[in-house]
């Protein structure tokens, strides 16, 4: 018998160049679902705690937004990005940072 478990991709994520190309190739698919899910990924990978303290936002306001039916606002979309020392990388060379 064959036992399989959930994929989680966050578990591979397990350095910095690792998020920012996970983060990258999810940009290029153009959906804002699977953009904001990528970001709730790879701030798993990060410790959703941390991210949470970091950006003055709970961890259930987290999950929340950065599920892939989560919308989040331009602020708070900065400050996760930041808190994950990330850059959101729109068309070019172009990215996303305070």
């Amino acid at each position: 018998m064959i036992t399989t478990h959930p994929f989680d991709p966050a578990e591979l994520l397990d350095n910095q160049e690792a998020l920012q190309a996970y983060l990258d190739e999810a940009v290029q698919t153009g959906d804002p679902a699977f953009i904001t899910d990528a970001l709730g990924v790879i701030a798993r990978a990060k410790g959703m705690a941390d991210i949470a303290k970091q950006t003055g936002l709970s961890r259930e306001t987290l999950y929340r937004t950065l599920s892939q039916k989560g919308n989040p606002n331009l602020k708070t979309l900065i400050a996760i990005v930041n808190a994950l020392g990330v850059e959101l990388r729109l068309g070019g060379s172009k990215s996303l940072k305070s």
